[in-house]
């Protein structure tokens, strides 16, 4: 495993911001696929690194950063490692696009020095995941927020116990291109939520996959686990793993 640090300002104009270290988690079999890895508020690369390297993906290269400390106002200003400012974990929160933005930008520079012949993809959970699910409408989109031009190509999204962000007005940018509804339609996204979860609740995966139902993201999966609530299990895991072997075509093996 290896580390290394960042900064990224999201497209023109917008604030430079200091990333934290960046895990990253060698394939063990042949190089077929690379996913960055979000973890959620308050977190940090490392945790999710350790559970991911023992995952049966050996063709996964794994790069798992850490956010850049910031002021959140969910806790009243006091800064911890954020991918984004919030105040309200769901669907309805208000969404700080600068700071999306640039965490979009910052994934997408870890992911465009892979190699031509590996497939992209990005992976997290809480925030993370909703960090994900932007890159997500980036990338369908073909442009950031602020109108920069995306720059890589994804081949699969995953969200555990995340929401989507700015899923307002996300309906309106996919009608206006027929280029971004087919991306859109041909992206493989995964969102995994816990029906007992006590910090981003339920129905915000639900509404989350509505959302983007609704804007022509066709290639989606669902699902639910009784009694979970805002962490992952092994169940859920395997799930994953599942999941990403079948729609990256990479090897499963322990």
């Amino acid at each position: 495993m290896s580390y290394y640090g960042s900064s990224s300002s999201g497209g023109r104009g917008g604030r430079r911001v200091e990333y934290g270290r960046s895990y990253v988690v060698r394939p063990k079999g042949r190089h077929l696929a690379t996913i960055v890895w979000l973890h959620g508020l308050g977190d940090n690369g490392a945790s999710w690194s350790q559970l991911l390297d023992a995952l049966p993906l050996p063709n996964i290269k794994w790069i798992c950063p850490t956010a850049a400390t910031r002021p959140v106002a969910a806790f009243g200003g006091f800064p911890c490692t954020a991918w984004f400012d919030v105040d309200d974990t769901s669907v309805d929160g208000r969404d700080d696009i600068e700071g999306l933005d640039a965490s979009a930008a910052h994934i997408a520079n870890l992911l465009s020095s892979e190699p031509s012949d590996v497939k992209l993809g990005i992976g997290g959970f809480s925030m993370g995941a909703a960090a994900a699910l932007h890159s997500a409408a980036c990338y369908a989109h073909g442009k950031f927020s602020s109108g920069t031009p995306y720059p890589i190509t994804l081949s699969a999204v995953v969200s555990l116990s995340g929401w989507l962000p700015c899923s307002r007005t996300l309906r309106g940018k996919m009608e206006g291109s027929h280029m971004a509804a087919r991306r859109a339609a041909s992206l493989p996204i995964l969102l995994s939520h816990g029906r007992a979860d006590e910090v981003v609740p339920y129905r915000n995966g639900e509404r989350s996959t509505e959302f983007l139902r609704s804007s022509g993201f066709s290639y989606l999966t669902f699902k639910s686990y009784n009694g979970l609530g805002h962490y992952t299990i092994p169940e859920e895991m395997d799930d994953v793993c599942r999941w990403l072997s079948s729609r990256l075509s990479v090897d499963r093996s322990r």
